[in-house]
């Protein structure tokens, strides 16, 4: 390339360059849309140690994440009661994308050390993730239900308002076994009819009507693409769940969690929950 190839093509480049915006003056600009004078002012570590900062900026991404896991998830519930069960399909698909960049948040604050940890550790009191409540939201809307646990919100009424509500709502899953029940599929109607604020328990008339859907999956694809996309996102939490429990065995071993739990053998029960527990049986019988 010669000389006056170089200067018409830094001419060109310069002339490409001059189409950038420049003047926000009645314009709204990139941080003004994501409001991040909020956003970017709402770290404020409690002590003076350097890692403060991580463990704060890791949850309030977490929290991020969980708002748009139930946003889609949501939708997804109405979706599937619609039985418009493809768009569903698509708002499951990205739950499970959300949920791998929660899990993957973990790699990050496993960087802490228990020294590190220790520094600051006293400065968040009692407060603890557990008490998450969008995590409880999630939780609700998946169908583990505990109404015990509200008790943890009774500080701030309208958010206890809020989650009574999705106490009382129907699961994923309740929507899930309505869509079996009308594609033909005899579900006991003690299941239909059930009190939705009690965590559900297996039945042999859901079982079944799985249990068909995966022996026949050309006549029942769209139920048996349900039935996997409420798989992924069982096992997406439940690789959450195991990632946080090995993540605070790295840190504190097996200490007492600040909001007052066992901390590690509390984190290694709940792994052993189910929420769509035909969804896990079917293999073993299929």
């Amino acid at each position: 390339m010669n000389r006056g190839d170089e200067d018409m093509e830094h001419s060109e480049r310069h002339t490409l360059d001059e189409q950038i915006v420049t003047d926000f003056r009645e314009r709204m600009t990139y941080g003004e849309y994501l409001q991040l004078d909020r956003l970017l002012s709402s770290q404020t570590p409690l002590s003076e140690h350097h890692d403060e900062m991580l463990f704060i900026i890791i949850h309030q991404t977490s929290e991020l994440w969980m708002k748009l896991f139930l946003h889609e998830l949501t939708s997804a519930i109405t979706r599937i009661n619609e039985d418009d069960l493809a768009t569903a399909f698509k708002m499951l698909s990205r739950v499970s994308k959300i949920q791998s960049q929660i899990i993957y948040a973990w790699d990050v604050l496993s960087t802490l050390t228990p020294t590190e940890y220790l520094a600051f550790r006293d400065k968040l009191g009692q407060a603890s993730g557990f008490q998450s409540f969008q995590y409880r939201e999630i939780e609700f809307r998946l169908g583990n239900k505990n109404a015990q646990l509200l008790r943890i919100y009774e500080k701030d009424p309208a958010l206890l308002e809020r989650l009574t509500q999705v106490l009382h709502a129907p699961s994923i899953y309740d929507a899930a076994i309505g869509a079996l029940a009308r594609a033909g599929f005899s579900i006991d109607r003690a299941v239909l009819e059930r009190d939705v604020t009690q965590p559900y328990q297996a039945n042999q008339s859901v079982a079944a009507a799985w249990m068909a859907v995966y022996q026949d999956v050309q006549r029942y694809w769209e139920l048996y693409e349900l039935a996997e996309k409420l798989m992924d996102v069982e096992d997406g939490l439940q690789q959450w769940r195991f990632r946080h429990m090995k993540t605070v065995e790295r840190i504190i071993g097996f200490k007492r969690g600040t909001g007052g739990s066992s901390g590690v053998p509390y984190l290694k029960g709940v792994l052993e929950q189910r929420i769509f527990p035909e969804l896990w049986d079917v293999r073993t019988q299929f």
